[in-house]
Protein backbone atom coordinates (compact mmCIF):
# COMPACT_ATOMS: atom_id res chain seq x y z
CA UNK A 1 0.00 0.00 0.00
CA UNK A 2 1.58 3.23 -0.97
CA UNK A 3 1.58 6.70 0.77
CA UNK A 4 0.64 9.74 -0.80
CA UNK A 5 1.71 12.73 0.84
CA UNK A 6 1.28 16.36 -0.01
CA UNK A 7 3.21 19.03 0.44
CA UNK A 8 1.95 21.99 2.85
CA UNK A 9 4.37 25.08 3.25
CA UNK A 10 5.23 24.20 6.66
CA UNK A 11 8.97 22.48 6.80
CA UNK A 12 8.52 18.73 8.66
CA UNK A 13 4.80 18.24 8.39
CA UNK A 14 2.41 18.12 5.12
CA UNK A 15 -0.85 19.13 4.90
CA UNK A 16 -2.60 15.66 3.70
CA UNK A 17 -1.49 11.94 3.67
CA UNK A 18 -3.42 9.88 1.68
CA UNK A 19 -3.32 6.02 2.76
CA UNK A 20 -5.44 2.88 2.60
CA UNK A 21 -8.73 4.80 0.95
CA UNK A 22 -8.00 7.11 3.84
CA UNK A 23 -7.16 11.01 3.56
CA UNK A 24 -6.12 12.92 6.29
CA UNK A 25 -5.89 16.73 6.64
CA UNK A 26 -4.77 19.87 8.68
CA UNK A 27 -4.91 23.42 8.00
CA UNK A 28 -4.43 26.49 9.49
CA UNK A 29 -5.18 30.20 8.26
CA UNK A 30 -3.41 32.82 10.03
CA UNK A 31 -2.57 34.75 7.40
CA UNK A 32 -6.62 35.30 7.00
CA UNK A 33 -6.39 37.94 9.80
CA UNK A 34 -7.58 38.07 13.20
CA UNK A 35 -10.74 37.82 12.88
CA UNK A 36 -12.40 34.14 13.94
CA UNK A 37 -14.47 33.77 11.10
CA UNK A 38 -12.45 35.19 8.50
CA UNK A 39 -9.90 32.73 9.53
CA UNK A 40 -12.13 29.54 9.68
CA UNK A 41 -13.89 30.32 6.07
CA UNK A 42 -9.93 30.51 5.03
CA UNK A 43 -9.43 27.32 6.43
CA UNK A 44 -12.39 25.70 5.23
CA UNK A 45 -11.46 26.74 2.10
CA UNK A 46 -7.99 25.52 1.81
CA UNK A 47 -9.59 22.06 3.71
CA UNK A 48 -11.85 21.83 0.71
CA UNK A 49 -9.06 22.35 -1.62
CA UNK A 50 -6.90 20.22 -0.10
CA UNK A 51 -9.29 17.28 -0.03
CA UNK A 52 -9.99 17.52 -3.77
CA UNK A 53 -6.35 17.60 -4.54
CA UNK A 54 -5.80 14.56 -2.28
CA UNK A 55 -9.34 12.61 -3.92
CA UNK A 56 -11.77 13.31 -1.25
CA UNK A 57 -13.99 16.66 -0.53
CA UNK A 58 -15.90 17.86 2.31
CA UNK A 59 -19.20 15.28 2.24
CA UNK A 60 -16.52 12.11 2.35
CA UNK A 61 -15.23 13.59 5.84
CA UNK A 62 -15.77 10.98 8.55
CA UNK A 63 -13.71 13.21 11.44
CA UNK A 64 -12.79 16.18 12.29
CA UNK A 65 -11.16 18.37 15.43
CA UNK A 66 -11.15 21.53 15.47
CA UNK A 67 -8.81 23.66 17.88
CA UNK A 68 -9.73 26.94 19.03
CA UNK A 69 -7.75 29.28 20.83
CA UNK A 70 -10.23 30.81 22.55
CA UNK A 71 -13.15 28.77 23.46
CA UNK A 72 -15.61 32.17 23.40
CA UNK A 73 -15.12 32.02 19.69
CA UNK A 74 -16.91 28.83 19.14
CA UNK A 75 -20.66 29.98 18.22
CA UNK A 76 -18.92 32.64 15.60
CA UNK A 77 -17.08 29.46 14.27
CA UNK A 78 -19.87 27.16 14.24
CA UNK A 79 -21.79 29.81 12.21
CA UNK A 80 -18.94 29.45 9.38
CA UNK A 81 -18.50 25.60 9.97
CA UNK A 82 -22.83 25.07 9.18
CA UNK A 83 -22.77 27.14 6.35
CA UNK A 84 -19.59 25.16 4.89
CA UNK A 85 -21.14 21.98 6.11
CA UNK A 86 -24.57 21.79 4.84
CA UNK A 87 -27.88 20.96 5.57
CA UNK A 88 -28.07 17.42 5.11
CA UNK A 89 -26.84 15.72 8.40
CA UNK A 90 -25.82 12.54 5.95
CA UNK A 91 -22.92 13.96 5.44
CA UNK A 92 -21.83 15.54 8.76
CA UNK A 93 -18.64 14.23 10.00
CA UNK A 94 -18.24 13.24 13.76
CA UNK A 95 -16.78 16.57 15.02
CA UNK A 96 -15.09 18.14 18.54
CA UNK A 97 -14.28 21.05 19.13
CA UNK A 98 -11.47 21.75 21.90
CA UNK A 99 -9.73 24.77 23.46
CA UNK A 100 -5.85 24.78 22.86
CA UNK A 101 -3.03 27.35 22.81
CA UNK A 102 -2.09 27.61 19.07
CA UNK A 103 0.80 29.26 16.84
CA UNK A 104 1.17 33.08 16.82
CA UNK A 105 -1.95 34.58 14.93
CA UNK A 106 -3.76 30.99 14.62
CA UNK A 107 -7.40 31.18 16.16
CA UNK A 108 -8.18 27.80 14.72
CA UNK A 109 -6.98 24.63 13.30
CA UNK A 110 -8.30 21.47 11.90
CA UNK A 111 -7.51 17.95 11.56
CA UNK A 112 -9.71 16.20 9.29
CA UNK A 113 -9.77 12.73 7.93
CA UNK A 114 -12.00 12.17 4.90
CA UNK A 115 -12.88 8.79 2.65
CA UNK A 116 -11.01 9.16 -0.40
CA UNK A 117 -13.45 8.87 -4.21
CA UNK A 118 -10.65 6.58 -5.79
CA UNK A 119 -7.96 4.24 -5.30
CA UNK A 120 -9.83 2.41 -2.14
CA UNK A 121 -8.35 0.30 0.26
CA UNK A 122 -5.52 -1.19 -2.05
Amino acid sequence: MDIERFRGKAVGRNKAVRHAGIVYVVGTAEEAGPDIRAQTRALLEKISQTLFEAGSDRSRLLRVQIFLENMADKPAMDEVWNEWIGSDWRLWPQRACVGAALAEGALIEIVGTAAAKDKEAE
